[in-house]
């Protein structure tokens, strides 16, 4: 087995968590900003929310792949 195939065998395991688990995972990117925003003092909110939304996308994307 070489690194090429533990690497493939990782991304399966991890798209089958996010099959499982996405809806925390999504609550954990939600708990992330909302954690930016209470230090910043919401003055990044716009740019946070716009993060948050690609990270999301992001797993979304790699969850179909």
């Amino acid at each position: 087995m070489g690194i090429g195939d533990k690497f493939d065998a990782l991304k399966d395991k991890a798209k089958d968590a996010l099959g499982e688990h996405g809806d925390k995972a999504d609550q954990g990117i939600d708990k992330a900003g909302d954690f930016v925003d209470s230090k910043t003092d919401g003055k990044y909110s716009e740019h946070v929310d716009q993060g948050q939304e690609k990270a999301k996308e992001g797993l979304d994307r790699f969850s179909q792949r």
